[in-house]
């Protein structure tokens, strides 16, 4: 489960095992989101208000390319 970074107490990682399309699981304590990385698309949250999905969204858009760059480099694509 290789972490990218984390940020304000949120773990940006993905699993070793992992499919396209490329995305990226964000978790802080009981909180979790999964956001694709090609069009910032939401595709599983829970325990996160609107304000939160928010904040991890612009996380996600300003860091694509180093979060892109880690899928890339550790599925050889």
């Amino acid at each position: 489960m290789p972490t990218i970074f984390s940020i304000g107490g949120y773990r940006f990682f993905f699993f070793s095992d992992e499919h396209t399309p490329e995305h990226i699981h964000i978790e802080k304590a009981d909180a979790y989101a999964r956001i694709e990385l090609d069009n910032f698309k939401v595709t599983d949250s829970y325990n996160l208000n609107s304000k939160e999905l928010k904040k991890l969204l612009k996380l996600v858009q300003e860091n694509k390319e180093k979060l892109q760059g880690a899928w890339s480099e550790y599925f050889k694509e």
